[in-house]
């Protein structure tokens, strides 16, 4: 029975362990659950490097759940995308009524990947300051996010480069018949399905003036989302790619460059970890979309045929916004957790380094 109770403080979380205080280049990191590689216990421990990676990724979400005021930064990060949404049907609007300025709406595209991204890296770059602080309070997030402007000029400068490369995937990858296009059409589709549109009709919208005949929610929902769930999927793929670019530069002092060569130096030893850790919270974001086929379903067999395709009733209308408040909770929660995680590996390979 001692057995099993220790196994399931290990998996959940239940046992509280004292923190654990490292010393690295940049002085005094704390940070929530760390044990060095080789312990048998320990978020980030493990005896292989998939378990190293799954290990940081329930790390992290442990550290979400005794630390509730790190669900500061999935807010700010939902509402970051929520401005993104509207912004991506604004430009939606602008294709409706000038079909012909292509330059005008690559520029605006870019503006508004670049404003996205450089919101999100300094979100980033205040909760691995906040992870590293032993600060405590109800301020102490704002404060580390207040604390993140010294770094300000090497966060602009790699959130430029960023929507540069996002704006190059974009163009080369989402164009009709790139190599991403099926999964573009696939996220089209899902979103024209319950629980999704919830079966607004645009008509409904069509006698308000100023928008090409059609309200500015017609345009944001669902052709803004769709748009800004794209760039999210691209902008995850390069957070992925370059994971440890922030924590060289706040943690580690680094210079752009610098953080740059290191990053990519520590993921060449350490990519199975990251991209573990990646793939196990994204079946947990997967899990929750997925039970929009159960929803779906009970839909398809409880409304009448001739029902089907008419606006839901306002139960299932409150059962699909449900839905999205739960799939988004869970996704900018794990996307918080995935960032601790991120501090996670990053610590333990510069402590795997300074050993040899």
């Amino acid at each position: 029975m001692t057995r099993v109770t220790e196994i399931a403080e290990h998996w959940f979380g239940l046992c509280r362990k004292p923190p654990l205080v490292s010393v690295s280049q940049a002085g005094i990191v704390y940070l929530p659950e760390l044990t060095p590689e080789g312990s048998p216990d320990g978020g980030a421990g493990g005896s292989t490097t998939i378990q190293r990676g799954i290990g940081a990724a329930l790390s992290g979400m442990r550290t979400v759940n005794r630390n509730r005021q790190l669900l500061w930064f999935a807010l700010l990060a939902g509402l970051v995308l929520a401005g993104n949404t509207i912004s991506q049907g604004a430009i939606r609007y602008l294709d409706w009524i000038l079909p012909g300025e292509i330059a005008l709406r690559l520029v605006l595209r870019f503006f508004i990947e670049f404003a996205t991204l450089f919101c999100l890296v300094f979100l980033l770059a205040g909760l691995v300051l906040n992870l590293s602080s032993k600060r405590e309070g109800s301020a102490s997030v704002f404060v580390e996010l207040v604390g993140a402007k010294k770094f300000v000029k090497a966060l602009f400068l790699w959130s430029f480069v960023l929507a540069l490369a996002g704006m190059l995937l974009y163009r080369i990858f989402l164009v009709p018949g790139g190599f991403f296009w099926p999964l573009s059409s696939f996220l089209l589709s899902t979103l024209n399905q319950f629980p999704f549109t919830l079966h607004l009709n645009p008509s409904t919208f069509s006698e308000i003036p100023g928008y090409g005949g059609r309200s500015l929610l017609f345009w944001t929902y669902p052709y803004g989302l769709e748009d800004a769930l794209t760039f999210s999927a691209i902008n995850l793929l390069l957070f992925i790619l370059t994971a440890f670019v922030v924590p060289f530069i706040v943690v580690g002092q680094k210079t752009l460059k610098e953080a740059v060569v290191g990053s990519f130096a520590m993921m060449n030893k350490n990519g199975i970890e990251v991209a573990a850790c990646a793939v196990f919270l994204g079946f947990v974001v997967s899990g929750v979309f997925l039970t929009y086929l159960l929803i779906q379903a009970a839909h398809g067999m409880i409304t009448p045929p001739e029902l089907l395709y008419d606006r839901p009733t306002g139960t299932w209308l409150a059962l699909g916004l449900l839905y999205y408040l739960a799939l988004f909770s869970v996704t900018f929660v794990m996307a918080t957790a995935g960032g601790i995680a991120t501090l996670d590996l990053y610590r333990n390979a510069k402590i795997r380094e300074d050993r040899r």
